[in-house]
């Protein structure tokens, strides 16, 4: 059994790996007696549960909720944490852009750490740069975090420099 070259691409590298495994199986399969059976990564199935099928429902309720406000004319203040900043956008759905942004990478907020006063001044600095835009009125999509401690902070933020949602 050969390996493949080194030189390959990832995925066919991968693949030629695959082959190896598949062939080493069928090897022992063959010596042993026992059947081994091997189903690829990319070939196993998820298993179907309620949580998989709640997510497909949940992006569903969510697509359709950004077109209902997008015809409304709300734009949407969209909030995305990491382990190390928070992001805040007010996105227009209507024309799939960005208006406005604001995050803790920026050159103010960067050495203050990520802790609920600086994800306030986010929410601060991102309805103040919307209303200079003349965004009074915006609906607030969490993205999936819970409503609690940053993105609570983010949002009463914004809610203290003018936003209203």
């Amino acid at each position: 059994l050969k390996q493949p070259p080194p030189f390959l691409p990832g995925a066919a590298r991968r693949r030629g790996k695959m082959r190896l495994l598949f062939a080493l199986a069928a090897l022992v399969s063959c010596v042993t007696g026992y059947s081994v059976t091997m189903v690829p990564h990319s070939m196993a199935a998820a298993p179907i549960s309620r949580s998989n099928v709640v997510a497909k429902s949940l992006n569903l309720k969510t697509k359709v909720l950004r077109e209902k406000m997008a015809e409304k004319g709300r734009h949407r203040l969209c909030v995305f944490k990491s382990n190390k900043h928070i992001y805040a956008q007010v996105i227009d759905d209507s024309e799939h852009k960005v208006l406005v942004a604001a995050a803790t990478v920026e050159a103010d907020l960067k050495g203050k750490g990520l802790n609920i006063e600086t994800a306030k001044q986010v929410g601060m600095k991102a309805a103040e740069r919307a209303k200079e835009k003349g965004i009074e009125q915006v609906y607030f999509d969490r993205n999936g975090f819970k409503y609690h401690g940053r993105v609570a902070a983010l949002a009463d933020g914004a809610r203290e420099a003018g936003l209203v949602f």
